[in-house]
């Protein structure tokens, strides 16, 4: 009878939060049909920034091991796309795939580079691993700037349109209950569906044998070996998982840029990644999805809102310049989370809930 009670009690209190997870839903659902390009641009780049920190994450907050070269890897998806969709009609090099089967060829080109990379990644930890991760950032860099046929150089490449299922990713207008959609629009829907995908295939791999796996590593390595966990294949297999949602977020970023440009994935974007899970609480899908949104959201939120705020002044113009402002005021974030709240943003509202489930069942 108990049993009963407490199991109807946690539905009674799981209620509330279905009911806000809906309505947050159907709000993400209907913003396109609200919001001009500028906002929907900015969501676009938060839920590449999310599905990216999502994968870095799983690496570092989950089985932690640093990488300070997932910008690489990022280049590597969106590069990959734009030579698997290109029909080289620009002069650079393309294969003239369909978009779809480019975007997939994308992601497994990444997961390949890490791949590759893993018997390192799965032999190093630490600043050992960071250090040499660190190195595939100069090298891709290197490549970017110097593969002209490939990459376009330091102009970089356009990106083609993706079209999945006879709907065209660009900005030739779609209308929708009377509302035109353009490319932002459209990938707005797309964007979501694989942030959901790359979350809760990640809440997956985190709550099963493979997250107790990978967090026993992360709190204890020679431990983990005792109990007989392959501490240097789940190493190297995490940092190909990882890979890949860097992948997938460089094919997004691809997508809503509609250009690459080789400066961007730079040493600061990694940076950037490590931010953004230290800041929204390492090991925590949801705190991924939260860094990234705070991470990648304030310096375009301060670039909009530049001639109003203190301080801070469009480029060129004398003041502070708005990215510039957004690293001292992440910076600053890293520094009190790390000081106040340990486990990130998302740690009060996962105590909250762990204290009132263990309530009820007393």
């Amino acid at each position: 009878m108990s049993e009963t009670l407490t199991a109807r009690r946690t539905a009674v209190l799981a209620r509330p939060r279905l009911w806000a997870w809906a309505a947050g839903g159907v709000v993400l659902l209907a913003l396109p049909f609200y919001l001009d390009r500028f906002w929907l641009q900015a969501g676009l780049f938060a839920i590449a920034a999310a599905i990216g920190a999502i994968g870095i994450n799983l690496l570092t907050g989950a089985t932690g091991q640093l990488s300070m070269g997932h910008a690489f890897f990022l280049a590597v998806g969106a590069y990959g796309y734009c030579a698997f969709a290109g029909d080289g009609s620009d002069g650079l090099t393309g294969l003239g795939l369909p978009g779809w089967l480019a975007a997939v060829l994308a992601v497994a080109l990444a997961g390949l580079a890490g791949g590759v990379f893993s018997p390192i990644a799965g032999r190093l930890r630490g600043a050992y691993l960071g250090i040499a991760t660190l190195a595939l950032i100069f090298i891709g860099q290197h490549v970017l700037f110097n593969a002209h046929d490939l990459t376009g150089g330091y102009n970089g490449r356009a990106v083609p349109p993706l079209s999945l299922f006879g709907l065209t990713f660009d900005d030739s207008e779609l209308l929708v209950a009377q509302v035109p959609f353009g490319s932002a629009e459209k990938l707005w829907y797309l964007g979501l569906a694989l942030l959901l995908a790359g979350a809760l295939f990640a809440r997956g791999v985190l709550r099963g044998r493979p997250g107790r796996a990978m967090n026993a590593i992360r709190d204890h390595r020679i431990a983990a070996g005792v109990m007989g966990i392959p501490v240097a294949r789940y190493r190297a297999a995490v940092f190909v998982l990882s890979s890949m949602y860097a992948g997938l977020a460089g094919v997004v970023l691809a997508l809503v840029f509609q250009r690459t440009v080789p400066e961007y994935f730079g040493m600061m974007l990694s940076l950037e990644y490590l931010a953004m899970i230290v800041i929204g609480g390492l090991g925590s899908v949801a705190g991924a999805v939260v860094g990234g949104v705070f991470v990648s959201l304030l310096p375009q939120l301060l670039n909009r809102y530049s001639d109003v705020l203190p301080l801070v002044s469009a480029p060129g113009t004398g003041g502070i310049a708005p990215g510039e402002a957004a690293r001292y005021l992440y910076g600053a974030a890293v520094v009190a989370v790390v000081l106040f709240l340990p486990g990130g943003l998302v740690r009060p509202a996962a105590r909250r809930r762990t204290q009132s489930t263990s309530g009820e069942e007393r």
